[in-house]
């Protein structure tokens, strides 16, 4: 069976580990469109499968919080990745020491 563009998506999403990031774009990439960023916005945004698939840990390219569907919002989503030991420069998270590297 050949792996649908989301699912590799999702996929990757629960590769990351808790205390890192990835980006939208970084997702797209590794999933095969590198052009898809905001498609990987909406699978997150309409993700199911919380918190299995944790979508807190995708952030905006510039480390900004966008958007978090689940109850609390964008206040909720740093208030977990902080818990997750996820570093901040300001409002944005540090992502020269939280993003996930991917091999």
């Amino acid at each position: 069976m050949i792996a649908s563009f989301r699912d590799k998506v999702y996929e990757l999403t629960r590769q990351i580990p808790k205390g890192k990031v990835a980006t939208y774009g970084q997702l797209a990439k590794l999933a095969g469109n590198p052009k898809a960023g905001r498609a990987v916005g909406v699978f997150m945004r309409v993700n199911q499968d919380a918190p299995h698939t944790p979508c807190h840990r995708v952030v905006a390219s510039d480390g900004s919080l966008t958007g978090y569907s689940s109850r609390g919002g964008i206040s909720k989503k740093k208030e977990m990745l902080i818990a997750e030991g996820i570093s901040f420069s300001g409002v944005k998270v540090d992502l020269g020491v939280s993003l996930w590297n991917h091999v």
